[in-house]
């Protein structure tokens, strides 16, 4: 169980650090008993060009759980001049890598570099970013064999850690329309039976949509957009942004206001950010397993 209680004015803290410790415990044993029997670790690799600070800090991240957990990860640190062909040629590299289960490519890529084509080039068994279009539509066909992009698949499963909350019926609001989040856990929450709606921050009527939601997602970018009185009262609250405003990081949502209503709420930093990495890890076993090595 991956909720904790903290404070009189927040009821329920869905506390991602927590939750993704588990899930990344799990993933150890189970490697673990793998290696001792004999069999190989899985692998990832993970490709970083240039030297963006933020992407340096995620891929750090990304090894450290790697680490962890027992899977072998091989950095491949690209200058931020390579060309489009140069990085293709490493992604073919790595698709022809027996030992290398999943592959990805750390985003941003620097803007002469066209990113559709290089998530295109990952063989579709090892895209556990789960960004290929034969991935995502998998998603909105509600097939599980493909890999599920790693933020909506850790959003799933904090909402799946409430008590006598049924997803089945609910309203659920998206805020944010992009592939990597707003698309895919859309379609996830529809393929559970959630009524949805996606809605941008220049949607009309917005706060009315927003006031009958029983879940809202805010993943748009804009910090601290969700206020107050744009929820209802004990409404669920997951907040994907990640800003950074006068030197601290904060949300797509005005955590401190918006938690006194709210009966559940992820925070930021601890909520949504680790579980996509355990989610991560998670779909490079599970590509791991679909090769035939369990």
């Amino acid at each position: 169980m991956c909720l904790s209680k903290e404070g009189e004015a927040v009821m329920g803290i869905l506390d991602g650090k927590k939750c993704s410790e588990e899930i990344l415990e799990k993933i150890k044993i189970e490697i673990d008993k793998m290696v001792k029997s004999g069999k190989r670790a899985p692998g990832l690799a993970v490709v970083i060009v240039g030297e963006n600070p933020a992407s340096k800090v995620y891929v750090n991240s990304k090894i450290k759980a790697c680490n962890k957990v027992g899977i072998c990860n091989k950095e491949i640190s690209l200058p931020e001049d390579v060309t489009q062909e140069e990085l293709l040629q490493n992604i073919q590299k790595l698709n022809e890598d027996e030992n290398i289960d999943g592959i990805l490519v750390q985003l941003p890529l620097p803007k002469h570099l066209d990113e559709e084509e290089v998530c295109n080039a990952i063989r579709e068994d090892k895209d556990v970013d789960g960004f290929k279009p034969e991935n995502l539509g998998k998603v909105v066909l509600g097939k599980e064999d493909g890999m599920i992009p790693c933020t909506p698949q850790g959003i799933m499963y904090l909402l799946d850690t409430i008590k006598d909350f049924e997803l089945y019926g609910a309203n659920a609001v998206v805020i944010g329309r992009s592939n990597i989040v707003g698309k895919p856990i859309s379609s996830l929450l529809i393929n559970r039976g959630a009524t949805t709606t996606i809605c941008n921050s220049k949607t009309k009527n917005i706060d009315e949509i927003l006031k009958k939601a029983d879940i809202i997602i805010a993943a748009l970018g804009q910090p601290k957009f969700l206020k107050e009185n744009m929820v209802k009262e004990n409404a669920i609250i997951i907040d994907v942004g990640i800003n950074r405003v006068d030197g601290k990081l904060c949300g797509d949502v005005d955590f401190e206001n918006v938690s006194k209503k709210a009966s559940h709420i992820t925070p930021v930093p601890g909520g949504v950010g680790p579980m996509t990495i355990a989610m991560l890890l998670t779909n490079t076993l599970k590509a791991y397993k679909k090769g035939g090595e369990e």
